[in-house]
């Protein structure tokens, strides 16, 4: 008995998976053609333009494993800020927790030095995670106070942040050997996470992945997901029945802050070895968009961080080949955004 009520749920949770994916490829193609109208306006070659962009990043390994690199920051903050909007919550502060993760991660590496690779590592995931999380903390409890939005705090603390790691590199931790590009010193071989198949791919991935399927289980299967989602949908009712606000708010966001924390610890971790000023090219600001494009479906978060991975890897071949600057590549994303806007009925997400 309990087998034919499975088959039902699993062939409607496949069709339900299949839309979402083909849903968003549905918008980018829509984005690409009306892209290429623009680069046709500008008197270039739009089907070579797109050729060499998809070319440059797909036929090659290298390609692929560059859009691959690019993504893995984009899921952690895309979940960093989709996690909190479930609770009403409007995280604009990943690009800031992502910067203080990977601050405080650079600490862990430069100090502890000594420790073998399996402590070392989790020990700077644990304060990368610390890291965003208390610069969350700070915009979560001013929320829950009733005192200031979090909109605003989270993205004025997002040009603090930048500049707490700048003194720092420029200061206590600044390599003597480096006068003309500051950075730190570089991480000892049991700080860096490791790479797979001779790419620039790291263990980030997979961490990534594993905490976007935990993110889909908790919201889907958990009471705790349960509680989060009525806060979302009526705050006032989930009070009356019982659920602590203030404590969801500061807890949710400081998840949130967390993961964007691990974002950073994985881009300097697993990427640049080193901490360096502008190591992120405004990863939290993408995962905001990535979230909102995705409405936080956990699928959606994958496919959106993939296709906006391959747009900003294709930009400097857009560079290179059709001489576009590249802000060709911002304008793309508008675009997007614009699609998903004004997206027909038939293209918006099915409600159960």
């Amino acid at each position: 008995m309990s087998q034919n009520i499975d088959t039902p749920f699993r062939t409607s949770l496949l069709i339900s998976t299949l839309w979402v994916v083909v849903r968003y490829l549905i918008i980018f193609l829509v984005a690409f053609v009306l892209f290429g109208v623009i680069l046709l306006i500008a008197g270039k070659d739009p089907v070579l333009a797109i050729k060499d962009t998809f070319s440059s990043t797909l036929r090659s390994t290298y390609g692929f494993s560059e859009v691959i690199v690019k993504m893995i920051p984009l899921i952690f903050a895309a979940i960093a800020v989709a996690l909190p909007s479930r609770v009403g919550l409007i995280n604009v502060g990943g690009e800031g927790q992502l910067y203080m993760g990977a601050w405080l991660a650079t600490w862990g590496a430069l100090t502890f030095t000594p420790l073998p690779p399996w402590v070392l590592l989790p020990l700077m995931m644990l304060l990368g995670m610390i890291g965003g999380s208390l610069w969350a903390f700070i915009p979560a409890f001013l929320r829950a106070r009733g005192l200031v939005n979090e909109t605003i705090t989270t993205l004025l603390m997002n040009y603090v942040a930048p500049s707490v790691v700048t003194f720092f590199i420029y200061g206590p931790w600044r390599s003597p050997g480096n006068a003309l590009y500051p950075q730190t010193v570089d991480f000892v071989p049991a700080a860096r996470l490791p790479t797979f198949w001779g790419t620039r791919v790291h263990l980030g991935l997979v961490i990534a992945l594993v905490l976007l399927v935990w993110y889909w289980y908790v919201m889907t299967y958990t009471r705790w997901g349960l509680e989060i989602r009525a806060i979302g949908g009526n705050p006032q009712a989930a009070c009356r029945n019982g659920i602590p606000l203030t404590t969801y708010i500061i807890v949710v966001m400081c998840l949130g802050g967390a993961l964007a924390g691990l974002a950073g610890m994985s881009e300097i971790s697993g990427l640049h070895g080193r901490l360096r000023p502008g190591f992120s090219p405004g990863f939290g600001y993408l995962g905001f968009l990535i979230s909102w494009l995705s409405g936080g479906n956990p699928i959606g978060i994958l496919v959106m961080s993939f296709v906006i991975a391959l747009i900003t890897s294709g930009g400097d071949i857009l560079q290179i080949n059709q001489g576009l600057p590249f802000a060709v590549v911002n304008i793309l994303l508008a675009i997007t955004l614009f699609v998903v806007l004004a997206r027909p009925s038939f293209l918006k997400e099915k409600k159960a």
